[in-house]
């Protein structure tokens, strides 16, 4: 579980920050009464904890506070998140990443002594979406995007609802995730493909799952296009939906769905009817949080 290691704030530009233990994240503004909060993209500041123990085994000895962080989180590496990716930060509040680092001043004594300064690297600025209480101790969760695509002939030719991508979209929101792309794509390879791979490689979202097109059908072809995309593939997880579906129908053995890797996204295949789409993905969706941490992370470890 990632926490809050500190929280810290200047009352007046120019000055240190110092930890405060606890205060209120504030809608559109940042820290309650931090000097550096306001109406523009870098209303709160983070850092890595575990980067701050870092360079304090060198002989830093900096203490809260001291590289302008309001926050300092331990268990996750900010730096590999991506701007527009969301922190749930205690009971309530929620940020949105805007920028990843700054150059850092001249003038930093930080730097001055040591060399460098960790903030133009390891730093993260966000805007408060949702304001609430924080405080040493509470628990950080990262709100991983989602993409959801519907594969369907008739449902790209408006010729039936789509009922599943709402299935589907409804329980990873539940789950915490944030949907931040849908659409309705014919049973066509090549459509298929060209759509998974644009949201892999261009950092659209984290987990990418498509309903629809896994069966015997002729046109069915999603598993074939989706692999065509994969650069590792996942079997475990189409393996624990097909045995959860098993104890269901026996017809979950007709099921091709695939999952797999293209750059730092996981593709999950789910079938086409909205209930068999909601039952499989709820199978594996506490699972695949902690695989997109891994996958994000830059050193990868499970331990984490």
């Amino acid at each position: 579980m990632a926490y809050i290691t500190s929280v810290c704030r200047s009352e007046r530009r120019g000055t240190a920050k110092r930890n405060i233990t606890g205060g209120v994240l504030v809608e559109n503004f940042g820290l309650e009464g931090d000097a550096h909060g306001g109406n523009w993209h870098r209303q709160v500041s983070l850092l890595s904890q575990d980067r701050i123990d870092a360079f304090n085994a060198r002989g830093a000895g900096v203490i809260p506070g001291a590289f302008g962080e309001n926050l300092a989180v331990a268990g996750l590496e900010l730096r590999t998140l991506p701007v527009g990716c969301r922190l749930r930060v205690g009971e309530r509040a929620l940020l949105e990443i805007t920028q990843i680092g700054k150059t850092c001043h001249s003038s930093c004594e930080i730097a001055q002594r040591m060399g460098e300064c960790i903030m133009p690297k390891e730093g993260i600025f966000a805007r408060v979406l949702r304001g609430g209480p924080v405080a040493v101790g509470d628990e950080v969760r990262v709100v991983w995007r989602a993409a959801v695509l519907t594969i369907s002939d008739k449902g790209a030719a408006g010729a039936r609802e789509d009922r599943s991508g709402p299935a589907v979209c409804a329980l990873a929101e539940q789950h915490g995730y944030h949907v931040v792309h849908t659409q309705i794509i014919p049973d066509e390879f090549d459509a298929i493909a060209q759509a998974l791979r644009a949201l892999c490689d261009e950092d659209r979202a984290d987990l990418i799952l498509t309903t629809g097109g896994t069966g015997f059908a002729p046109r069915d072809v999603t598993p074939e296009a989706t692999e065509s995309v994969l650069i590792r593939r996942a079997p475990g997880i189409a393996e624990a939906m097909r045995a959860g579906s098993l104890a269901i129908t026996p017809r979950a053995m007709l099921s091709r769905a695939t999952a797999g890797i293209r750059a730092r996204a996981l593709v999950v295949n789910l079938p086409g009817s909205p209930k068999g789409a909601a039952e499989n993905l709820g199978f594996v969706i506490d699972a695949l949080g902690h695989g997109i941490a891994l996958l994000k992370s830059a050193e990868g470890e499970c331990a984490r």
